[in-house]
């Protein structure tokens, strides 16, 4: 603004001199200046701010209102409310672009028969000029005009006309004819301007009009999956991040051929096609062989072999000890993340310090990164923020958890447990949601939320209180406590933190364990659908006992079944019956699977963890069966106990475990379970009112059953010995 007045004041030819940081002319607005001298003036203006002020008859204003007075200023044409795009428009738009604007084009290695067919045009809006891209919907109708700035004047981007109710702008594939017809390659950019380029090379290509992140799942359907895609983006992090993401969805949209074009070194930071092609001359056919690499990678599964239970146990013994079905019911439930809808979910429940989520967070480090999602705790409304993505055409939060390994290393919120239940279950693939969240300006505002998929999904948690709605969605798992176990886990523990940097090469050097990973890559790249199961009537034998009755949950049971038959086909697919995306188990997998169910069903039927069915079984049941007093062993008619008090409980599980256990965790989490679920039941004492007692009612369970390895949660070796006289000999003090 310094100059302005002068340089104005100059252009009208009106003399003014400068007096400090003033200028002083004769008065423009009327005669008060008719009688000064010549270098006498009275009208004065403001150097910084261009305001101006006559001394005698008070004229004011500034430059706009000397250009008014001049008649200088054009009054701006009100805009007009544009509701649609129309080919008259868009050709009055073409017909106006400047031959400069032509020869930047043509700089940018755009030819005149794609300036023409895809009508690009120069239009001015919003006080500036701008080449104007017209963008078309899947109909081939107008929709907007992507505006590029005239680069004499600026580098701004926008679309216009602005999204309104009238007009709304959503973001489109540029162009739509190129993708439908489209049969063998095609080619995918990053902005409209790389897709001119490459078109007028004769190359078929198409970009979002939204940016490299930008990418919609409603498009998916649009791409032909036998057509071949090759992805390249501008080389700095949100292009890598966006091609990624296109290719994902290719491949999820079963596209069979997708390549990810990396640009070389010397396109520098954040260069383009246009830098690759114009400014280098590289050749145009050496993105599509050299620069261009198969997504997801190919593995050679040549070399891969059949892989039995104990196969895998042997390579995850280097990072778990012990707990062989618990490691190998978790690899396997991750293995089925690869399906569309046979993901099982596993809840591990234990005291603290056994390994709980140990177990999980060792198996998935075999696992792609970019498949697992790990928390602790989380709220409903963090978790939907962070993992989900906002769509503004329908205004709701899209959370993409298909395919995905989800780990709790903690029980989340139950607020957060109640809402994930939908696909918990698989009763749909997409469930609506609506949660509230803190508005701007004060109060809450509901918000729209999509779940989309199934996850395989991980609880860990000390607690062992749950819901039943919960229990029977989840396999219930409890790791292994166990003297080996243990001595070998400190051990381990030792080892890795005398030297965590070795002890991590020597577990990621072997060759083994990187070959089971190629294999889970390889398997994922497979895509398989669905494992299909023909031998029916054996599941049911073998699932249907004769004589035992049957419960509802069981209904949820056998799907678990169905998922560790299908784990097991997945682990050997290259060695299965397979028709495109689908495949065949084999005998071999179900008896697998019905092995490792005998083990694992251990307290399943009563929705508990295998150690809360335990504290039952070995400890609440051993006490039922002990004698009433002193004598009744040797009584024909013996005088069997008729309660169970807490003190006894806590005594016994020291004995058995060789840990405390509290009053209160025995009391609000352990006794209320055994309860709920109609294996026990508590009434006051007949001799103390003050003391409350505990009675079994299950007392027909067949104590024989072991669950996972021997003697899980008690070791043999410390099981409390017995004199010649029955005594118990307890050496340690006994805190009761």
């Amino acid at each position: 603004m310094k100059n302005n007045i002068k340089e104005y004041l100059s252009q009208k030819g009106i003399s003014y001199r400068e007096s400090g940081k003033e200028l002083i002319a004769k008065c423009i607005f009327s005669n008060c200046d008719s009688n000064s001298r010549e270098n006498e003036g009275h009208l004065y203006f403001d150097i910084d701010t261009s305001q101006y002020q006559c001394k005698k008859c008070d004229a004011k204003g500034n430059i706009i209102t000397l250009q008014k007075h001049f008649v200088d200023v054009i009054e701006k044409e009100k805009k007009k409310n544009i509701k649609s795009i129309t080919p008259t428009m868009v050709e009055k738009i073409h017909e106006a672009l400047p031959i400069e604007i032509i020869e930047y084009l043509h700089a940018r290695g755009i030819s005149d028969e794609i300036i023409k067919s895809q009508k690009l045009g120069y239009m001015n809006q919003y006080g500036k000029y701008w080449i104007a891209i017209p963008i078309k919907d899947i109909d081939g109708n107008y929709s907007f005009f992507k505006l590029r700035q005239d680069p004499k004047y600026g580098k701004n981007k926008i679309t216009w006309p602005s999204g309104s109710a009238e007009m709304e702008v959503k973001a489109q594939i540029y162009d739509w004819e190129t993708l439908l017809m489209t049969q063998d390659r095609l080619l995918i950019a990053e902005g409209e301007m790389d897709a001119l380029l490459m078109k007028s090379k004769g190359i078929p290509c198409v970009t979002g009009t939204h940016g490299a992140e930008t990418t919609k799942d409603a498009w998916m359907e649009h791409f032909k999956p036998d057509v071949e895609y090759f992805i390249c983006y501008d080389n700095d992090k949100a292009g890598k991040t966006g091609a990624v993401n296109m290719a994902d969805k290719l491949f999820k949209n079963k596209c069979k051929n997708i390549s990810i074009i990396t640009l070389p070194e010397e396109v520098g930071e954040k260069g383009d096609l246009g830098d690759y092609v114009v400014r280098l001359g590289l050749p145009i056919e050496d993105l599509f062989t050299k620069y261009a690499k198969p997504y997801p990678e190919k593995i050679d599964v040549s070399g891969f072999k059949e892989m039995g239970m104990q196969d895998v146990c042997q390579i995850l013994e280097a990072t778990i000890k012990k707990d062989d079905e618990n490691k190998i019911v978790t690899f396997l439930a991750m293995l089925t993340t690869y399906t569309e809808d046979a993901q099982m979910n596993l809840f591990f429940n234990a005291p603290s310090s056994t390994g709980k989520s140990h177990i999980p967070l060792s198996v998935v480090e075999l696992f792609p990164k970019e498949d697992v999602i790990t928390l602790a705790y989380c709220s409903p409304t963090a978790f939907f923020h962070e993992q989900g993505k906002y769509d503004k055409e329908k205004n709701e939060i899209i959370v993409d958890l298909s395919k995905k390994i989800l780990i709790f290393t903690d029980m989340p919120d139950q607020s957060l447990l109640s809402r994930l239940r939908p696909i918990l279950s698989h009763d749909q693939k997409e469930s609506k949601l609506k949660i509230t969240d803190k508005a701007q300006k004060g109060g809450n505002k509901t918000k729209n939320i999509t779940l989309i998929g199934f996850p395989s999904v991980y609880f860990c948690s000390a607690g062992f209180k749950t819901d039943e709605q919960e229990s029977t969605r989840f396999l219930m798992l409890s790791p292994s406590i166990e003297h080996d176990k243990i001595y070998q886990g400190i051990k381990q523990a030792i080892l890795k933190a005398s030297n965590y940097e070795r002890f991590n090469q020597e577990i990621n050097s072997d060759p083994n364990r990187n070959l089971l990973k190629k294999r889970i890559l390889g398997i994922r790249q497979e895509n398989i659908s669905d494992v299909n199961i023909e031998d029916v009537e054996y599941i049911m034998k073998l699932f249907l006992k004769e004589g035992v009755g049957v419960k509802p949950r069981q209904q949820r049971d056998v799907k678990k079944v169905m998922s560790m038959i299908k784990g097991f086909a997945l682990l050997n697919v290259w060695f299965r019956k397979r028709d495109g995306n689908y495949i065949w188990a084999s005998k071999e997998d179900i008896e697998n699977a019905f092995e490792l169910w005998n083990k694992l069903s251990y307290g399943q039927d009563y929705g508990l963890p295998p150690y809360l069915f335990e504290i039952y079984i070995k400890i609440i049941m051993v006490l039922w069966n002990e004698p009433g007093n002193l004598f009744s062993e040797f009584s024909d008619t013996a005088d069997r106990k008729k309660s169970i008090t807490r003190k006894e409980i806590l005594k016994k599980h020291f004995e058995v475990y060789r840990r405390s256990l509290s009053m209160a965790t025995l009391r609000q989490q352990i006794l209320p379970q055994l309860e709920q679920v109609g294996l026990i039941m508590q009434e006051r004492s007949t001799n103390d009112s003050r003391e409350m007692t505990v009675i079994p009612l299950e007392t027909e369970i067949n104590t024989e059953e072991i669950y996972s390895v021997g003697g899980s949660g008690v070791n043999a070796d410390i099981l409390p010995e017995l004199d010649k006289d029955g005594i118990d000999i307890v050496t340690e003090n006994i805190p009761f």
